[in-house]
């Protein structure tokens, strides 16, 4: 089973030895590629339609890994205990619903439980609310694949250190990834500087827009622009 380049650095963000929880599972592509690359001895595939699940269970058999891999129906960690995994895996979704997933488990946080988090959008909410929930973001990448960008967290339990000593210095921090620009990740890099380039072209089109709505939206864009800018001077250097 070949995995995407995408799935292939989520599966390899988690912890050896941990058992996982995958939430959101479709295919059951992450937990096989886990049990087979023996990352993990047992697995639990979610999902909260039985359509993906049903896919996940075919593939699950497929491979002869009924016996490590069970499959749950559950709308996000509704049917997870805290106590069933160390690592809770969540691909492929935006950014509002991982956000939305997590807020009505918070026995998770509670329990220090690693997450492996895959936001489709939206970056900045998902990072806010791990360092709201006394978590520090221990890994990211930020990969291109077929044309598309797509970041990925490792969150872990920040021990003895309180939500605001986590806070990032920057709003920028939230937006592009604290690590990723410390680092000063080339794919990051490619791609703030087509966005602001994008950004610039749409700011141009209704630079001259008479009505108030236009007028906001072309400030919205320059400042935008400009935050880009900054971080990509410094990742320049």
């Amino acid at each position: 089973m070949d995995l995407s380049r995408r799935l292939q650095t989520v599966a390899q963000a988690v912890t050896p030895g941990h058992r996982i929880a995958d939430v959101g599972t479709d295919h059951g592509y992450v937990p096989i590629y886990l049990i087979k690359n023996k990352h993990c001895e047992k697995a639990i595939a979610m999902d909260v339609n039985r359509g993906p699940l049903e896919r996940a269970d075919a593939h699950i058999e497929e491979e002869g890994l009924k016996t490590q891999i069970e499959t749950r129906l559950s709308d996000g960690l509704d049917k997870l205990s805290p106590d069933e995994a160390n690592t809770v895996v969540i691909a492929g979704m935006g950014g509002d619903l991982i956000c939305r997933i997590l807020r009505q488990a918070p026995e998770f946080f509670q329990a220090g439980t690693e997450f492996v988090l895959q936001p489709q959008s939206e970056w900045f909410k998902v990072r806010y609310l791990l360092h709201e929930n006394g978590y520090q973001i221990a890994k990211e990448w930020f990969l291109k694949e077929d044309g598309k960008y797509y970041v990925i967290l490792k969150a872990v339990e920040a021990k003895e250190t309180s939500p605001e000593e986590l806070c990032y210095p920057e709003e920028t921090d939230y937006l592009y990834g604290h690590l990723l620009i410390q680092e000063k990740n080339p794919v990051l890099l490619e791609y703030l500087k087509k966005e602001a380039a994008k950004k610039k072209i749409i700011a141009e089109s209704i630079r001259d827009g008479k009505n108030e709505k236009r007028a906001l939206r072309y400030q919205e864009l320059i400042e935008e622009v400009g935050q880009m800018e900054v971080v990509i001077g410094h990742m320049s250097k």
